[in-house]
């Protein structure tokens, strides 16, 4: 028998007395077994019995507790802190209890017992508060079994009223649409998009429900056609949640059930999916909408159903895709620009005459050697591919790019702000007040431990208001472990940079000492490869790295809300991972070639080795293979492989442990054909938004910082959204429970850190452009060297002079086949020559190019900026459409509720006067149930003018 119909408990509705060998009947696995109530939550845990066998003649059918370690088991049941029976009061004690042994528990029985304990008195607060249980039998002797909540109406009405949610009334108003050219423009677009569209049912766009917050005395306002679908699966789901947060127990101390939940008295806590999303005879749902129409590979091409995702999903996802959706579509433009710009590379390469003069054979610029004593002196015309590569990203087009991305992303986030606005009023956001939030049971948890402690003490606090929030003072260990453990991840990165460094100078050293020619000739282009790979493999482990320490820092912090875990989170793992995805990219484009020193007198590291040097073209050209190589191989295997294989190996991981933890008994309670909430508990949990933004965020970071080196990152990036999209699409679909849904008005911390990148691009760009690449230079060369104002002798004049008797003893090249023909040898620099009294000191030239070059970066920095903040002016954050339907629904508003007003006014008249009409012809009987509904109608008349003076307010 079960022990809750033992004890007659009115704790759970489980309609299992009687029927515990019928199966689970549900006709969609989405009821209770009555096939009518909704299960709108399923909480999840796993059980243990300790079986036992009778003896009988026990001296005492009184059973002991010593300190919770003692329990009385009939029928293999614990029965702990049940029945307190006391024989000299007469109490009866039930029959099975007589002759049971008195047992005593080990740690695991009496942990289990805890556990059972805080879930029974869970599950009677949960039905104190109004709503509706169904549990399983248990039956075996551990295994898995599900609690399923249903609210009724009286609990949704009193929560939406609670919470303020908006829903919608009886009275539709016309949306007022943009007229002239921009009407014709829309339907233009319309017409053209329509193959475009999901074939999802879209609501009227021309007419609108005037939504109002849930008030029951009011309730004649809102359109209920039928109590038990006026509120949405999502929004009953969320009802129910917020009854699960803050619902307590005794038993330490415990609020909600996210503690229940940490402290493993339940596994999880979700609400159920609509259905199967796959299969032809089932009936259409929502789920199965959304994974026909978007989340599936063969529907790339067609727009997100945003409003069907916000619908199933809650605005804060709904809000992701809205902005991962104007994300991509805003890459297009940068993509076809980005194209552009390489074409014109492309095109140009045959008449760039720099390039030209490097490949040319008869200018002999003999080249001072790339190492000592092991490498000779060679010809710059070997080095003609990487020249004409370098010129693909390395032409003026490359500036106006520059310009025109960072303008992209004022445009970008401008038409965000616009969208969302457009989406806050439609979803029904505008004058969305911030709840306040439960706190965490990590925060509860430090708390009653610091409450405890002060209790112990015998000196009294003078801050009593203290005891119940943690100060300052109680977080300093978690904030010094922060800040200590964050430099050291940061020094982490740089060392890693290091290493590489020295792995590219020891293996070019290496290298060079080959007796294979080809090897020796390879040397750069080895070396390059394989340390960029490297950096990319050392960039993906340690960014799974501090993913995990930047949520172990934030747990040490013990925020007090989710909100605060979240932002403090997002902001520390942004730093770690922006630290280390760019260092690399940073270091090779700003610090590699500038400390080399020069021949005769170069910087050295260990003792012989020699600084790296940028190639005769310049760094452009690594930092583009540098910046390539590690965005798509993030995209690729980070965002793509992992994403996809990680999640399917921890549910195989999960199914494993469960078949070693679940008995192998025939379970007589369990259906054929699983039910929605097994298959929803075999899914992943969700565990937020941060990683899908956080992916987005540093990619577009690798669009915007160094777009002046790669103009094909918004292309590259752009396929890999189009593939993302429906990548993440189908994973909250068909892999993930359904998360809770959540009210959300924006997107939050990360608003700001695009906005922050947005800025920083323009200043690094600026750099990029004045001091990597070659434009300044070629630019003074051009107006200010060149005898005749064109490009030609620009390669001799970057190219300084080197005496090669000035060698330091021991570095000259060893067997050299025309060491003696040279006499000078070629480095680029702009210093002065061997003949001159300031011999090898920084010539004129090059302190007039450092001054063309700091006038550039402030000139590009203020310009650009000038123009961003023109198109920020430009552009209004609020539509103007959109600020004059908020206005207009304000007035609507009014008018619906003096309307309403009017017609009870004219009932109660009618009343009257029928009353009155009554009183004339007729009894005393009579006169008095009148007078007794004057002064029902007086009271009436009084809640009449204060409804009236609560929306005049409104």
């Amino acid at each position: 028998m079960d022990h809750e119909g033992l004890h007659g408990l009115p704790i759970i509705n489980n309609y299992l007395d009687g029927t515990q060998g019928g199966a689970v009947d549900s006709v969609s696995g989405m009821h209770f077994r009555d096939s009518k109530r909704k299960v709108d939550y399923v909480l999840a845990y796993h059980y243990r019995k300790r079986l036992a066998q009778h003896q009988h003649g026990a001296s005492s059918p009184e059973p002991m507790n010593r300190a919770g370690s003692m329990t009385v088991v009939s029928n293999g049941e614990t029965r702990k802190g049940r029945l307190k029976l006391q024989p000299d009061s007469g109490q009866h004690i039930p029959q099975e209890l007589l002759g049971a042994q008195v047992i005593e528990l080990g740690p695991l029985e009496t942990l289990e017992e805890e556990k059972r304990l805080q879930r029974e008195e869970y599950e009677r607060n949960l039905v104190a508060a109004g709503l509706e249980i169904e549990k399983d039998a248990e039956n075996k002797s551990q295994g898995l079994s599900f609690v399923r909540i249903h609210a009724p109406w009286q609990v949704l009405s009193r929560e939406a009223e609670l919470h303020k949610i908006k829903m919608p009334t009886k009275k539709m108003y016309e949306i007022k649409e943009e007229g002239g050219i921009l009407k014709k423009l829309n339907k233009i677009w319309c017409k053209l998009t329509e193959p475009l569209q999901p074939q999802v049912p879209q609501e009227n766009t021309k007419m609108k429900s005037l939504s109002y917050p849930f008030s029951r005395e009011k309730i004649y306002l809102y359109n209920i056609r039928d109590k038990d679908t006026f509120f949405d699966n999502a929004t009953r789901s969320r009802i129910v949640h917020e009854i699960l947060k803050r619902t307590s127990t005794k038993a330490r101390n415990s609020m909600g059930i996210n503690t229940l939940i940490a402290n493993n008295v339940y596994d999880a806590a979700y609400p159920l999916h609509d259905g199967e999303y796959e299969g032809q005879n089932d009936d259409m749902n929502e789920r199965k909408l959304l994974y026909q129409e978007w989340a599936r590979y063969g529907v790339f091409y067609k727009f997100q159903p945003i409003d069907l995702i916000r619908k199933y999903f809650g605005e804060k996802i709904g809000l992701y895709f809205a902005w991962l959706g104007l994300y991509t579509e805003f890459l297009i433009p940068s993509s076809v620009v980005g194209i552009f710009v390489f074409l014109y590379g492309c095109i140009t390469i045959e008449s760039d005459i720099p390039s030209k003069e490097m490949c040319d054979q008869r200018n002999a610029f003999t080249m001072c050697p790339l190492c000592d004593k092991f490498c000779d002196y060679w010809n710059l015309s070997s080095a003609c591919a990487t020249a004409r590569a370098s010129h693909l990203f390395d032409n003026p087009a490359t500036v106006f790019f520059s310009i025109f991305m960072a303008l992209w992303a004022t445009m970008f986030l401008e038409q965000w702000k616009r969208l969302q606005m457009r989406l806050s009023y439609f979803w029904d956001l505008t004058g969305l007040e911030e709840e306040e939030e439960h706190p965490r049971p990590e925060y509860e948890t430090k708390l009653l431990q610091k409450k405890l402690k002060n209790k112990n003490t015998t000196t009294e606090d003078p801050n009593e208001d203290e005891k119940d929030k943690l100060t300052w003072n109680d977080r300093i260990p978690g904030y010094a472990a922060n800040c200590g453990l964050i430099l050291f991840m940061i020094m982490l990165t740089f060392s890693a940079v290091f290493g590489v460094i020295v792995y590219r100078i020891t293996t070019a050293a290496a290298l060079s000492f080959s007796t294979h020619e080809t090897t020796r000739s390879n040397v750069r282009v080895t070396v390059t490869a394989t340390a960029v790979i490297i950096n990319l493999v050392v960039i993906l482990i340690l960014d799974e790295i501090y993913g995990a320490v930047a949520k172990w820092l934030t747990e040490i912090e013990v925020p007090k809300t989710e909100k605060a875990f979240e932002e403090r989170l997002i902001l520390k793992a942004f730093l770690l991972k922006f630290v280390n995805s760019y260092a690399p990219i940073f270091y090779v484009a700003f610090f590699k070639g500038r400390f080399v020193g020069r021949p005769g007198h170069y910087v050295y590291v260990f003792d012989g080795y020699r600084m790296e040097e940028c190639a005769p073209g310049g760094c452009l050209m690594e930092l583009c293979i540098q910046l390539s190589i590690i965005m798509l191989g993030k995209q690729l295997i980070q965002n793509n492989l992992f994403e996809i294989g990680i999640p399917k190996l921890k549910k195989l991981f999960r199914k494993l442990k469960d078949g070693r933890t679940e008995p192998k008994e025939m379970n007589t309670n369990q259906s054929k054909d699983p039910q929605q909430w097994d298959l929803d508990y075999s899914l992943e949990p969700f565990t937020g938004l941060t990683p899908e933004y956080m992916e987005m965020i540093i990619q577009f970071g690798f669009v915007t910082l160094f777009v002046a080196s790669f103009p094909l990152a918004p292309l590259f990036a752009l396929l890999n959204n189009i593939i993302e999209v429906r990548l993440d699409a189908k994973k909250f679909v068909t892999e993930l429970r359904r998360p809770d849904t959540v009210r959300a008005k924006d997107i939050g911390i990360w608003y700001n850190i695009l906005s922050g990148i947005g800025k920083l691009s323009v200043i690094i760009n600026a750099f990029v452009i004045a001091v990597t690449s070659d434009f300044i230079p070629r630019l003074m060369y051009q107006y200010a060297y060149s005898q005749n104002g064109t490009m030609h002798g620009f390669i001799n004049h970057t190219l300084s002079y080197f005496n090669v008797s000035h060698l330091k003893a021991g570095t000259q090249p060893e067997n050299s086949p025309f060491a003696q023909d040279v006499l000078f040898c070629r480095f680029k620099d702009y210093r002065e020559p061997p003949w001159s009294p300031n011999q090898y000191e920084f010539s004129k030239q090059y302190w007039a190019v450092l001054s063309a070059r700091l006038a550039f970066v402030i000139l590009f920095q203020n310009l650009v900026m000038f123009l961003s903040v023109l198109v920020d002016w430009m552009i209004p954050d609020i539509p103007k459409d959109i600020s004059e339907q908020i206005k207009k629904e304000k007035s609507v508003l009014v008018d619906f509720f003096l309307k309403e007003e009017h017609e009870k006014l004219k009932l109660i008249e009618s009343f009257i006067t029928r009353d009155k009409h009554k009183q004339k012809s007729g009894t005393k009987d009579q006169k008095s149930r009148a007078a007794s509904f004057c002064q029902f109608d007086r009271s009436q008349k009084g809640s009449v003018a204060s409804f009236s003076s609560q929306h005049t307010e409104v």
